[in-house]
């Protein structure tokens, strides 16, 4: 064998070991830093939410990640959205009746999850805030939540080591407005998308099946629930009286942004995805269990003026029935989404 032939094998072993290596580091990279890009799950409808106005980015999710769990966002750094959203429960403030703010205050209402808003046109209980990109103004400057000022917050934003090179990656400037800053929160918001369920993996035919017990209870709720709690959200996303005894007369749930009496005590019907997760249930969080919560359908409801007509009577379950539908609700429990860790805090 030539010398030529032989120092020629070997320039094709280094440029073929080169090219491999190349190949293994961009991998490599790629798994570390995943593009982060907004799906619609295949059962899901079309979102509402308009993304050609705040397209969802890697570095506009990853800056909107960082603030959703930054006590900087309150007036004495102790409170973050993450505080009262929490990942391992649905990003709900799991097992209290009240979200706990600054200063361990109480809020008015129990926090309903982080998840699927995408597909949501109004938020909070009430539906006081009719934009994503708005949600977080309200927590903010609440003085029993964050208790701060959007000024305040972007002038420490500004002063931040790390903050103005996060904008700038993710916006092209370092420029801190509230419009990016609210922004790069719903990015994060956006991606938090739970759609993993087995219902879903069923109703999707992804080789899951429902038991027996499951599969009677998705009947009954759709005869039963499903009027409310309706679709692959399982929320219309009305406002509704659902019966319950008055608990604090000052919250009158959507009167307080109408202003009319017919919308007196009427709240959000909320989603039931990760239900078995977010107790307590209800505004106020009186409610500690899925029975419970039942119980109070078939025979707990108070009759009032702004009443809901479907509950007039309320809802007719037997003990086998309310079991069926339990069964039923734990499968639309998504543990991937509670357990991702692109969403998560570390």
């Amino acid at each position: 064998m030539s010398n030529l032939y032989i120092s020629m094998l070997m320039k094709a072993c280094i440029l073929i070991f080169t090219l491999l290596l190349f190949a293994f580091l961009s991998c490599q990279n790629q798994h570390v830093e995943p593009a982060v890009q907004f799906y619609v799950p295949k059962n899901f409808p079309k979102p509402v939410y308009d993304l050609s106005k705040n397209p969802v980015t890697t570095a506009g999710f990853e800056l909107g990640k960082a603030l959703f769990y930054d006590g900087i966002l309150s007036r004495d750094g102790s409170i973050s959205c993450g505080s009262c959203h929490q990942q391992q429960s649905a990003f709900t403030q799991h097992g209290h009746d009240l979200s706990h703010g600054i200063d361990d205050l109480l809020t008015l209402r129990n926090s309903l999850p982080i998840q699927n808003l995408a597909w949501q046109q109004e938020f909070f209980w009430d539906g006081g805030v009719f934009d994503l990109d708005l949600f977080a103004i309200s927590p903010i400057e609440a003085h029993n939540e964050m208790d701060e000022t959007l000024p305040n917050v972007l002038n420490k934003l500004r002063n931040h080591a790390r903050y103005p090179g996060m904008f700038e990656k993710a916006f092209g400037t370092k420029e801190i407005t509230t419009e990016r800053f609210l922004k790069a929160l719903a990015q994060f918001q956006l991606m938090c998308i739970s759609a993993n369920s087995k219902y879903d993996k069923y109703i999707r035919n992804e080789g899951v099946t429902l038991s027996q017990e499951e599969l009677a209870g998705m009947q009954i709720f759709k005869q039963k629930c499903a009027t409310c709690h309706a679709g692959e959200l399982f929320s219309d996303f009305s406002y509704r009286n659902n019966g319950l005894p008055i608990g604090n007369p000052e919250d009158t749930g959507r009167e307080r942004i109408t202003l009319s009496e017919q919308d007196k005590y009427k709240f959000r019907v909320p989603s039931l995805r990760n239900v078995e997760a977010t107790r307590p249930y209800m505004h106020d969080g009186r409610l500690r269990s899925l029975e419970a919560v039942l119980d109070h359908y078939e025979k707990g409801i108070v009759q009032s003026p702004t009443l809901d007509s479907q509950l007039r009577n309320g809802i007719p379950l037997s003990a086998d029935e309310k079991q069926k539908i339990i069964a039923f609700l734990k499968t639309l429990t998504d543990e991937e989404f509670m357990s991702n860790k692109l969403l998560s805090e570390f």
